[in-house]
């Protein structure tokens, strides 16, 4: 099956929205803590080891970043959030921009929240929702490195996600590996859906 998300390529990364391409089309954000696999996710749906750069120092990259699918339709890899050794300047920073993002751009169709499973709901990711949901940004919460716990338990950590976000608006979970593999396909499938509504707007 030819996966459409193989096409991505780098268009362009940026410090701030002034440096955004034009707010038009459609754009789904990859959102989440240091460590929690965001980057590793980006590349396991695109089947490109190296398109999104993955960080030896978590924190360390505070620029947006955005992939070109090409007929205006962009994965956006935004800033990682919650790294205790960043300086305090760079999380203002970083408070700024994704609020200035979240409020003022009007192409953002989904967000992709990404958490490691073992560790969800962090009090950041409740801050990405709380943005999400005052935007209304459809969410779906990928819970990574699922490969980390047995079956059993991951079943129960997404039944466990599942109640937390049950009162949220557009909020779906699933379960994500990037080491098996595992979840590429539910991922794209809800791509494919938010892309496809968006074109019927």
């Amino acid at each position: 099956m030819h996966n459409f998300y193989r096409q991505a390529k780098f268009l362009l990364s940026c410090p701030s929205l002034k440096g955004c391409p034009d707010d038009s089309g459609y754009e789904v954000v990859f959102a989440g803590r240091s460590n929690a696999g965001k980057s590793s996710a980006i590349n396991t749906l695109t089947e490109q080891k190296k398109l999104a750069k993955v960080s030896r120092t978590p924190g360390r990259t505070q620029h947006l970043v955005f992939f070109d699918l090409g007929n205006d339709r962009r994965l956006v890899d935004l800033p990682g959030y919650g790294y205790a050794k960043v300086p305090d300047s760079v999380k203002q920073n970083w408070h700024q921009n994704m609020s200035e993002y979240f409020d003022n751009r009007q192409c953002i169709k989904a967000a992709i929240l990404v958490m490691d499973c073992r560790h969800p709901f962090k009090p950041f990711d409740q801050m990405m929702l709380d943005w999400c949901v005052n935007s209304q940004v459809p969410i779906n919460i990928l819970l990574t490195k699922s490969d980390k716990l047995k079956r059993g338990a991951a079943s129960a950590a997404k039944l466990s996600a599942l109640k937390a976000v049950s009162d949220l608006p557009s909020v779906s979970v699933q379960l994500f590996s990037s080491l098996k593999k595992e979840g590429v396909l539910d991922l794209s499938s809800y791509l494919n859906q938010v892309f496809e509504m968006s074109d019927e707007n």
